[in-house]
């Protein structure tokens, strides 16, 4: 056997005794602690639910909320305040506890609220004159606006709204799961407000 042959078997060996995917353990040593983290500024961004009824779909959004570190999510609507308590810790695995959450009546209350404090709001609607969202350049204090898993967001949220925007769909479908929509432009619009 020659050296080559040794030095080979031994990297190989190497690769094959240690793990790839990293370990809850790896991941949180880049974590700050968890008082340090309810402390640390967020992401000038909210995420407003125009009567998101679904708990998965909520859940999925706290989660995401959480990833990207975001301002806060708001959750609007009779049927949001009807979901299973239960069904939506499951979905967000508890990340609620660090995420912002506000539940309000009305969706078109908030955004005029929202519109005083001098937000930017941006709903996520295919609509006459929607723009692709990877178009859009997201300002500081932006809100992203999402709808009903059915209706979609509301035609009262869309007039009171600055820009509408779209994810382009090149299949036959029309459309995507809200939270799945959610997660594409939340990415994007997250990802650019950090580095301004």
């Amino acid at each position: 056997m020659t050296e080559k042959t040794i030095i080979n078997k031994s990297s190989k060996n190497e690769i094959n005794n240690s793990k790839i995917q990293m370990s809850k353990e790896d991941l949180r040593q880049s974590k700050p602690t968890r008082n340090e983290y309810l402390d640390k500024p967020k992401t000038p961004l909210i995420v407003v639910l125009d009567n998101v009824t679904n708990s998965y779909n909520i859940g999925a959004f706290i989660r995401l909320a959480d990833a990207f570190a975001i301002e806060k999510v708001i959750i609007c609507g009779a049927g949001a305040l009807s979901i299973s308590d239960k069904k939506m810790k499951k979905a967000s695995r508890n990340e609620a506890k660090w995420v912002t959450v506000e539940y309000r009546d009305t969706t078109t209350a908030t955004l005029k609220t929202l519109l005083d404090e001098s937000y930017t709001i941006y709903s996520v609607e295919l609509c006459h004159g929607s723009v692709d969202y990877s178009e859009v350049k997201y300002p500081l204090n932006t809100v992203l606006v999402l709808g009903n898993e059915r209706k979609g967001v509301s035609e009262a949220a869309l007039k009171l709204s600055h820009q509408h925007i779209h994810i382009p769909m090149f299949g036959m479908g029309n459309s995507l799961n809200v939270s799945t929509a959610g997660a594409i432009v939340l990415a994007e619009c997250a990802n650019q407000i950090r580095k301004q």
